[in-house]
């Protein structure tokens, strides 16, 4: 059986990266309206949140479920596409490539070895420092929100120089990835087709 012909995540890529662009600019509107509305002089009397912070909140969370599943789907095409151009190179599975983002302290160092394999096998041009260092960096900026919103919430709730250092941190991050889907991508299409295998006289 032959595999099926490789075709580079080019539409995939350019979703996932619409949508971490959108996600990180919700996100500042989010933690805007959470300031806001967690600033003593502003805290309404109400029991209920305000509707206006609900739905920023809201509108945060779909971009960034919609934006998880379409840079999920993208991995998944660009391990296909880097184990067809690479066969030998050491590649995860079909499944431990998402499913590594969803186990706690696994997905704290994995998934970034994932995107550093699937970027190997994608191309013998990959260089290993300045690219290596751009998912390096994207993957320090992603952890470093999480802990800085970790930190936040449980020193000081509220602090506008915590949220400054988060939302700058979400900010880098999403600018890494979408340039980390741009270069991955662009490898993968840039790459010469592996030719196909002669048949034996058993196979004719």
């Amino acid at each position: 059986m032959t595999a099926p012909p490789r075709k580079a995540p080019r539409l995939l890529a350019r979703a996932a990266q619409t949508a971490t662009a959108a996600t990180a600019v919700a996100d500042v509107f989010r933690a805007l309206e959470l300031r806001e509305h967690t600033v003593p002089h502003l805290v309404s009397q109400q029991d209920e949140p305000p509707q206006d912070s609900i739905l920023g909140t809201q509108i945060f969370i779909w971009l960034m479920t919609l934006s998880a599943v379409l840079f999920l789907m993208w991995l998944a095409r660009a391990r296909r596409n880097a184990l067809q151009l690479s066969p030998e190179a050491e590649v995860p599975t079909g499944g431990w490539v998402t499913w590594a983002w969803f186990v706690p302290l696994v997905n704290l160092f994995v998934p970034l070895q994932h995107v550093l394999a699937i970027g190997r096998a994608s191309s013998p041009v990959w260089d290993r420092k300045r690219d290596t260092t751009l998912v390096g960096l994207w993957w320090a900026g992603w952890v470093g929100h999480g802990l800085a919103l970790t930190a936040v919430a449980q020193i000081s709730p509220g602090s506008m120089a915590g949220l400054v250092v988060a939302e700058v941190l979400m900010a880098a991050a999403a600018v890494l990835l979408i340039l980390v889907i741009e270069r991955i991508t662009a490898l993968q299409s840039a790459a010469p087709d592996r030719p196909a295998p002669v048949p034996t006289l058993a196979e004719v």
